[in-house]
């Protein structure tokens, strides 16, 4: 197999995702400011110094960093043609592969792969080898190559024939659909997915139940793995950060807001997501209006603070799901709230600080996705919360292979049901909830970020 080039570059660890690290605004005096980006992927990768992180330029002051060669050291951000850009990412990754491991078809009447989802999806192949291409230019003899997420699943084979001598990871951060499921996509493409993949040293995903849906996957389709190695690595949520961030005054500030939102002596039903299909809001607040309906000793005692945050509003669905929940959570109030009670407080502007805020404050924690690869709000707030907090978990999210112990396990169709977990969450006892609460921020910071990545890369090496 021959190189892209004779010489090869001199990175020895190098990380491929769609959204890299920092990104660029255009500045007032013609320049560019430089942002950080937060979250899981940017604190696990910060454990390892000498790493080249390989990404798209997303946004117009991205692409115009690279052009005027602006860089952060340790970053490589690819300017790959913006409608390219669009169709891979939003057209295929987001709108396809993101529909199929979370089973969000409506299946009477979709998918139906036509020309459109052809054309889109010569443009995931283009999109891919960009980076395929890119980290074969800069990794070292023998580097070590970590591809993240179902945006670069066509990576690992095209990387692959470009450099033989690399070890070649993948991460999946989603669910993997079950075969029969998997099986809605084309049958070339399914198969091309799945080599894609295989072109890899090593797989890993979330939990065992995601590894065993794709190597099931391969044996129906393309008869088996073909020697690559398959890992589960269960991220954890960064029990010293989060303990800390949610104790600075910009946290504290809002805590006394929502606490006047929420009025004195109310117990609180908290929820924090981004307004994703998968999450299962519209249901979750559905089943929070039951309570209220067939359990009216609650009215004027509890309040559910539910942050949902907008996400992919370029996207028709996702606005009309925004919307959605925005007149779900109005018509319960508009039904059962009084002069000095709001049943439901609803915030759409993403803001961290008031999310911790929020875990500090919850009694119970209602985390009921239809399907998640993971979900670390489940992990994240028994870790934060001040007096303990009852979880009710959706037995599809990732976290329950991890927290099914000590939660109130929900199927998420279940409105009754989830009714039925949030009466119990709410009337569980004190000593019970801060023992159970303990056990789940035990398990949900077992493996946190940095260890998370450093498992990885060992366990690629060895």
């Amino acid at each position: 197999m021959a190189s892209t080039h004779g010489t090869h570059g001199a990175a020895e660890v190098l990380v491929a995702s769609n959204r890299g690290p920092v990104s660029y605004v255009a500045a007032q005096d013609g320049g560019l400011d430089a942002r950080r980006g937060g979250g899981g992927l940017v604190s696990a990768l910060s454990v390892v110094e000498d790493k080249l992180w390989v990404c798209a330029a997303l946004g117009d002051g991205d692409r115009e960093a690279v052009r005027r060669g602006i860089t952060e050291p340790g970053v490589r951000m690819l300017d790959i043609d913006a409608d390219v850009h669009a169709d891979a990412y939003n057209g295929i990754a987001n709108s396809v592969l993101w529909f199929v491991h979370h089973m969000l078809y409506q299946t009477p009447f979709e998918p139906s792969f036509g020309p459109e989802f052809r054309r889109r999806w010569a443009a995931y192949e283009t999109y891919n080898r960009a980076f395929a291409r890119a980290l074969a230019e800069e990794a070292a003899d023998g580097a070590t190559v970590v591809v993240q997420d179902y945006h670069l699943a066509l990576v690992p084979g095209m990387l692959r024939e470009l450099r033989a001598d690399l070890r070649i990871g993948h991460f999946t951060h989603t669910p993997w659909a079950p075969v029969d499921y998997f099986r809605m996509l084309p049958d070339d493409i399914a198969e091309q997915l799945l080599r894609g993949m295989l072109g890899a040293d090593r797989l890993a995903f979330l939990t065992r139940r995601w590894a065993d849906a794709f190597t099931e996957c391969c044996t129906r389709i393309i008869g088996g793995t073909s020697g690559t190695r398959i890992g589960v690595h269960g991220l954890g949520a960064d029990a010293d950060f989060l303990r800390e961030r949610a104790h600075r005054p910009d946290v504290e500030e809002r805590l006394g807001a929502l606490r006047d939102q929420v009025g004195e002596g109310r117990k609180v039903v908290v929820r924090v997501d981004r307004t994703e299909l998968s999450k299962n809001i519209v249901r979750g607040l559905r089943a929070y209006e039951l309570l209220l309906e067939t359990r009216p000793r609650w009215r004027e005692k509890v309040v559910h603070v539910a942050f949902a945050y907008p996400s992919r509003q370029d996207l028709a669905v996702y606005r009309d799901y925004t919307a959605e929940v925005a007149r779900v959570a109005e018509s319960i109030n508009s039904r059962f709230g009084t002069p000095g009670w709001t049943p439901v407080v609803l915030h759409v502007k993403d803001d961290f600080a008031r999310s911790l805020a929020a875990y500090r404050l919850a009694d119970v924690a209602l985390v009921n996705p239809i399907r998640d690869g993971m979900n670390l709000v489940a992990k994240e707030v028994p870790v934060v919360s001040d007096r303990g907090c009852a979880l009710v978990l959706s037995r599809e999210a990732g976290a329950y292979e991890e927290l099914a112990d000590d939660a109130l396990v929900v199927n998420p169709y279940d409105a009754t049901g989830t009714c039925e977990a949030l009466g119990a969450a709410l009337d569980m006892a004190e000593d019970e909830r801060a023992e159970r609460t303990k056990r789940l921020a035990a398990a949900g910071t077992a493996l946190p970020p940095g260890r998370w990545f450093l498992e990885q890369l060992e366990a690629l090496r060895g």
